[in-house]
């Protein structure tokens, strides 16, 4: 469903969709619990040149290690982009900044799950914004250094008084981060940590709790089996 953003004040954002909603369908696919949606704004913005070299230098690290032409595998991961977030086929000399980054994350989740090295500076390559959180988060990297097998953090304290078995996995706000960087936001509190670095953690859809492996299908399913109790 497409549309235009009409206000925004605070954290309330008014759209005006295209065409006139179909309040049954939005019933159905919500399961009668109120919707969540997620807004996409569309970025107009060009690719800029360090994007593009960035892109490049990925694709030759990877290259190194398989002995492939980075020409090929760029039109791998062109052709993934689409895919993935649903882009039409673009060039990577006028596509827009989104979809550039897009591609580095292509590229970045792909060396992350076959273990293959590079020499790229990882976090001058990842965007700051969702995606790269997502990206740590699906391949447990931390969100500061990129340090592997980092912990799964959560914005509000699991502990402390809490019982991690009564957890509700599904209204918690996440983030990755190594050993050191947890302990250090552990000392310093979670507010202070997320502003020190300019972190703003993950609410996950129901799916990605899934994928990310944060829960399984038996204890998701029990979980929505207590909203209709």
């Amino acid at each position: 469903m497409m549309g235009r953003l009409s206000k925004i004040a605070g954290q309330q954002v008014t759209v005006t969709v295209d065409d006139d909603v179909n309040l049954a369908q939005v019933s159905h696919l919500s399961q009668g619990m109120v919707p969540a949606v997620e807004l996409h704004i569309i970025d107009k913005r060009k690719i800029s040149p360090d994007q593009r070299k960035k892109i490049w230098a990925l694709l030759n690290d990877l290259c190194n290690y398989t002995g492939d032409v980075p020409e090929d595998w760029a039109a791998r991961f062109k052709y993934k982009v689409q895919l993935d977030f649903g882009v039409k086929p673009f060039s990577l000399s006028n596509c827009s900044v989104a979809i550039g980054n897009y591609m580095i994350l292509e590229i970045l989740d792909f060396l992350f799950a076959e273990d293959i090295p590079f020499q790229t500076k990882l976090w001058d390559s990842l965007p700051e914004d969702f995606p790269r959180q997502r990206l740590c988060l699906r391949n447990r990297t931390c969100v500061i250094c990129g340090q592997p097998h980092a912990d799964l953090a959560h914005y509000t304290t699991v502990g402390m008084g809490r019982n991690r078995r009564t957890i509700d996995e599904r209204k918690m706000y996440f983030m990755t981060l190594c050993r050191k960087h947890h302990q250090y936001q552990h000392q310093v509190g979670i507010q202070a940590f997320c502003q020190q670095y300019h972190i703003k953690p993950l609410k996950l859809s129901d799916d990605d709790l899934l994928r990310f492996k944060i829960l399984t299908n038996r204890e998701l399913q029990k979980l929505q089996e207590n909203d209709r109790d």
